[in-house]
């Protein structure tokens, strides 16, 4: 069981990376820099944006906070082929 715990974490951690990742290269490719413009891409406050944005270290809520910014953006994140097992 420990293992599984430890893989599923390791798993939401590749997949927020990705959905950083994804989300951050759309906003910059659409001229969206500024975290104001950035707050307001996203529908959340400025503070929220700039921590689940830029965080370094996973959380646990992180995958589906960036997956419901990713949607309201209209962005399709491809999360297959991250399993760390495999």
């Amino acid at each position: 069981m420990p293992g599984s715990v430890k893989r599923n974490n390791q798993l939401e951690c590749l997949q927020a990376i990705r959905l950083r990742y994804s989300i951050n290269s759309h906003l910059k490719d659409q001229g969206i820099t500024t975290p104001a413009q950035v707050s307001a891409a996203t529908g959340l406050p400025p503070a929220e944006t700039a921590r689940l944005l830029s965080r370094r270290q996973w959380r646990e809520g992180d995958v589906v906070a960036l997956k419901s910014i990713a949607a309201h953006l209209g962005l399709e994140v491809s999360l297959e082929g991250l399993d760390p097992g495999a």
